[in-house]
């Protein structure tokens, strides 16, 4: 990664945890994009090359887990079917990041619970993740599943991620170990998916 790069990265981040802190002290609705701007330190037009909305914040690796799975699905042994890529991808999320389980995770589904267009915007970013790691697994499995039967075991794969992260970051403990949760995850949607699995769901690690 070039200095360029890192810095850009950098850049995002502070946008993140900035938005964050606001969210949970002023309230979302409260908090405007030059507010995180200024916690940022960089200037409001500027927010604009990071993110294209404030409810993007708050969504700020669906294009990594996208991506997760497209690797995953790429780089599948002779043994894998579609299902046991799909929890791959899940496990290499967790072990790269926490966005999935942690802080950030449960500041996101209160919002997507109480702010309509955060609750859009997730709606739309989920159902274009779907539809492109959907995609990618009916070009790979074409003698295991069609277009239909991929967008099904994608729904479900998502739906078992999200059903699973709503109970589990119901009542979040902020000393709850964001791999604790994660693990819980893969747990859920080994069971969800084992009717995909071709020998069961592999154990969690």
């Amino acid at each position: 990664m070039s200095l360029r790069d890192r810095k850009r990265a950098r850049t995002r981040q502070a946008l993140v945890a900035a938005a964050t802190e606001l969210f949970e002290s002023r309230g979302y609705d409260e908090t405007t994009i030059a507010d995180i701007a200024s916690a940022a330190e960089i200037g409001t037009r500027t927010f604009f090359s990071y993110f294209p909305s404030k409810e993007d914040l708050l969504f700020p690796e669906v294009d990594l887990r996208v991506h997760a799975a497209v690797d995953a699905i790429a780089v599948r042994g002779p043994a894998d079917g579609p299902a046991e890529v799909l929890l791959r991808a899940l496990r290499k999320v967790g072990e790269d990041s926490d966005d999935l389980a942690g802080r950030l995770a449960a500041l996101r589904l209160h919002l997507v619970r109480t702010v309509p267009a955060v609750r859009g915007r997730g709606l739309q970013l989920q159902l274009d993740a779907q539809r492109e790691i959907a995609r990618h697994l009916a070009a790979a499995f074409p003698d295991q599943i069609d277009e239909v039967g991929a967008a099904a075991l994608t729904g479900a794969f998502v739906g078992a991620v999200m059903g699973a992260l709503q109970v589990l970051l119901e009542d979040l403990d902020p000393s709850t170990d964001p791999a604790a949760v994660q693990q819980a995850v893969q747990v859920a949607v080994g069971v969800a998916l084992t009717p995909w699995f071709r020998t069961g769901p592999p154990p969690a690690d």
